[in-house]
């Protein structure tokens, strides 16, 4: 199977930029909202659109917003969503976090995901 492009996230607000950073170090294209005071303004429509015109999926559990954006405009790269049940992102969950999402990043550097996709946690 042929290796796709490398997959670059957006954190929404929600994500600690603790996060990002780590994915970084591991040499990841990650960067969160909360790192950039032009993004934490902005709705969630201009950050669905900023990510998009840059080529960055968004991870994020508001799936109340986020969904009906990438129904009216399923192109990729689209949204990861995740879930506080599944995937805490309390301080005390952050290893599990960074291991969930560096496995999805592999697995979507072999395989394209499709636009909406959810995050599973590892354990």
């Amino acid at each position: 199977m042929s290796r796709q492009p490398p997959v670059s996230l957006l954190f929404d607000e929600m994500f600690s930029p603790v996060i990002a950073d780590e994915l970084r170090r591991r040499g990841h294209d990650v960067i969160a909202v909360a790192e950039d005071p032009s993004l934490r303004a902005s709705s969630d429509a201009d950050l669905f659109a900023w990510a998009r015109e840059r080529g960055r999926r968004i991870v994020t559990e508001n799936v109340a917003d986020f969904r009906p954006l990438l129904l009216a405009d399923p192109r990729l790269p689209g949204v990861l969503f995740t879930s506080s049940r599944s995937a805490a992102r309390s301080a005390r969950a952050f290893g599990a976090m960074i291991r969930a999402l560096e496995g999805w990043i592999l697995a979507a550097g072999e395989s394209p995901p499709p636009p909406e996709a959810w995050l599973t946690p590892s354990r």
